[in-house]
């Protein structure tokens, strides 16, 4: 009989049956919260609206100016549009109020 037999019939012996169930349990926690997050990406995704400060999967900041069903236009800059495929924009921004550098010393 192999140990990991024994180990699991053995009576009374309990830490052989948790060894087993540990790493399905572990499995099972990271499917379901990957799950989760790829929900929560495609409401976002599914949200969107000109207007909305977003942030990319490369960590590109900016405003979207234009959508379509495939392709999102991004104003990262005054003037400066980029295209990018709907999939990448990850995060919906709350607008925030850029400070400028305190020079003054």
């Amino acid at each position: 009989m192999s140990p990991l037999a024994s180990a699991a019939t053995g009576p009374g012996n309990s830490s052989g049956i948790l060894l087993l169930l540990l790493p399905l349990l572990l499995l099972a926690f990271l499917f379901f919260t990957q799950r989760r997050r790829q929900r929560r990406i495609a409401q976002i995704q599914d949200e969107l609206q000109v207007g909305d400060d977003v942030m990319t999967s490369a960590g590109l900041f900016g405003r979207i100016s234009a959508l379509d069903e495939r392709i999102v236009h991004l104003e990262i800059a005054p003037g400066v549009v980029v295209r990018l495929d709907r999939r990448a924009v990850l995060a919906t921004e709350p607008p925030e109020v850029a400070t400028p550098p305190n020079d003054e010393q």
